[in-house]
């Protein structure tokens, strides 16, 4: 959760469960034994601001309601040295571009190598998988 906070220089929030043996039905049989107080899982929710700190939690004792008080503007100071769309995207270097084609998941190159073959990074990705037959 801190690294998605870091990544994304924003407020993470993250609710995870927690439970005991004694949470799920008698007939359930489950690795963790049969102990009621046995820990199926440790929760771990926590709150964290956009530079990875850890405002609440992370909680692992039980059930709980984590509470803390946020700063927006630490959203806008984080945006100073991480901006990933702000003042140094280079539209004119890089560039995203989305085929939409449908393609197939699987392509096979077989036969010898006669040394003229394309890199594997520039392989034809739109040639039809052959079959196995």
């Amino acid at each position: 959760m801190r690294h998605i906070a870091v990544e994304g220089r924003c407020f993470v929030l993250s609710c995870n469960q927690f439970n005991r043996r004694r949470d799920f039905p008698t007939e359930y049989h489950s690795s963790f034994g049969e102990d009621p107080d046995a820990l199926v899982c440790r929760g771990g929710s926590c709150i964290v601001d956009p530079f990875g700190n850890f405002l609440a939690g992370p909680n692992t004792d039980g059930e709980a309601i984590l509470v803390a008080e946020v700063d927006r503007a630490q959203i806008v100071r984080g945006k100073y040295d991480l901006d990933v769309v702000g003042h140094y995207a280079r539209p004119d270097i890089f560039q995203l571009h989305v085929d939409e084609q449908p393609n197939q998941p699987v392509t096979i190159h077989g036969g010898e190598a006669t040394g003229d073959e394309k890199p594997p990074a520039q392989a034809d990705r739109h040639t039809p998988a052959r079959s196995a037959e």
